[in-house]
């Protein structure tokens, strides 16, 4: 897993106060859009190595991801 990749899934387990906070941190600390972040992030957790370095934050990633397209299927 490259840095980059270990830094999304660490920002993923944090918790923020307020609106734009996690955006503003993506920024910051990731020097990404936050649009690419989230590309990152849901190629990211398809990849086996995601998996097994952080099983239950994945799966919770995973779950919500596939609500989404159900929802957007549905609609």
């Amino acid at each position: 897993m490259t840095p980059i990749q270990r830094m999304i899934l660490d920002m993923e387990k944090r918790h923020y106060r307020y609106a734009g906070s996690k955006e503003q941190a993506i920024r910051n600390e990731l020097d990404v859009a936050p649009a690419r972040y989230y590309q990152l992030l849901t190629a990211l957790i398809d990849e086996p190595e995601a998996l097994a370095a952080e099983p239950v934050l994945v799966n919770r990633l995973r779950r919500i991801a596939h609500s989404r397209r159900h929802i957007r299927k549905a609609g």
